[in-house]
C-alpha cells in the first residue's frame, strides 16, 4: 500500500479502508472546487478560502451595472483562469478511467480540466466557462473568441500581472467605467455564460445524465466537495439507497460525512493518486 507523505495513521488506515470497499466496483466520482485548488483555482468553501459574495442570476439578468461589473471581472481573470493545468488529481482520475474502473466524472466544477486531463465521461452538472451563449437567439460562442472580442471594443483594458483570481475564474475590479458590454453579434441581446448561476438551477436532463451515472456503477467517489449544493447531495442519496458505497475524500467536514461508508480527510491530488495506484484491475 503507497502510504500517505506526512500523514497521520488514521488518515492513512481510512485510506486503505476507502481501497477495500472500492476494490472490484465500478466507481462514479463527483468532485467539487477543492479538486482543482491545486490547479491554481480557489475554492468558495474549504479551509482558507476568500470571503466572497457571487453574483446571482437575478443580478446578473436585471441589472447592466452588475453585468458590467461582470464581464470586466471575468475578463480580467480568464487568461489566468484558462491557463490552469489539471493537476495529479485531475490525472489521478482520467487513469482511473482509462482502465476501466471509473464509469465518469459528476462534477460542480466549470473549469474544463477533466476533460483536459483525459476523462472522456464528464458530465458538467454546473455548466463550462469555455462557452458563452446568447440568452434571445441561443448562439453559441467559444470563450477565447470572445475575449478576444473583449480587448477588441475595450482597448485601454489591460490585465495585471499578478491577480487575485476567483474560484470562478473572476477578479473584482477596481472601475468598469467605461467598459463595454460585449452583446451577441447575431442579434445583440444578451450574452451569458454557459454556466449556472448561483440561484440558478441545474438542468433537468443535465441532472438526469449524472443521476444514471451514479446508478449504474456500484460505488461512489466524491472528491473535494464540502457538499453545500443541493445536487451533489442528491446524487449520494440515490447512491446509499441502491446501498452502494460512498466514500468521500475532503479537506475539512462535508455535509454528509455522517452518510458516508468511509471519509478521507485530506488534499484530493494525493490520496486520488494513492488511489489510482493501488485499486486492482476489475476482474473479468
Amino acid at each position: 500500500m503507497t502510504t500517505l507523505t506526512g500523514g497521520d495513521p488514521q488518515t492513512q488506515a481510512a485510506i486503505e479502508a476507502a481501497t477495500s470497499v472500492l476494490a472490484g466496483r465500478r466507481i462514479a466520482v463527483l468532485t467539487g472546487a477543492g479538486v482543482s485548488t491545486d490547479s491554481g483555482i480557489p475554492d468558495y468553501r474549504g479551509q482558507g478560502a476568500p470571503v466572497r459574495t457571487p453574483m446571482t442570476v437575478e443580478q446578473f439578468l436585471a441589472s447592466e451595472s452588475a453585468r458590467r461589473r461582470y464581464w470586466v471581472g471575468s475578463h480580467l481573470g480568464w487568461n489566468a483562469f484558462a491557463a490552469a493545468a489539471p493537476n495529479a488529481g485531475h490525472r489521478a482520475l482520467a487513469a482511473l478511467e482509462e482502465r476501466g474502473l471509473l464509469t465518469g466524472v459528476v462534477t460542480q466544477n466549470v473549469d474544463g480540466l477533466h476533460v483536459r486531463a483525459g476523462n472522456r465521461r464528464v458530465v458538467e452538472l454546473h455548466g463550462t466557462m469555455r462557452r458563452v451563449f446568447c440568452v434571445h437567439c441561443g448562439q453559441v460562442f467559444d470563450r477565447r473568441d470572445l475575449a478576444a472580442r473583449v480587448e477588441e471594443e475595450n482597448p485601454w483594458i489591460r490585465v495585471p500581472e499578478r491577480i487575485a483570481l476567483g474560484p470562478d475564474g473572476d477578479v473584482l475590479p477596481e472601475s468598469t467605467d467605461g467598459f463595454r458590454i460585449p452583446v451577441c453579434t447575431l442579434c445583440t441581446g444578451m450574452l451569458k455564460p454557459d454556466v449556472v448561476f448561483f440561484g440558478e438551477y441545474i438542468p433537468a436532463e443535465k441532472f438526469r445524465e449524472a443521476e444514471q451515472l451514479v446508478l449504474t456503477s456500484q460505488a461512489l467517489l466524491i472528491a473535494g466537495s464540502s457538499l453545500v449544493v443541493n445536487s451533489g447531495i442528491r446524487l449520494l442519496e440515490r447512491a446509499r439507497r441502491r446501498r452502494m458505497p460512498v466514500v468521500i475524500v475532503n479537506r475539512g467536514s462535508t455535509r454528509a460525512d455522517a452518510r458516508a461508508t468511509v471519509k478521507i480527510d485530506g488534499g484530493t491530488s494525493e490520496v486520488l493518486g494513492i488511489l489510482a495506484e493501488t485499486l486492482p484491475a476489475l476482474s473479468s
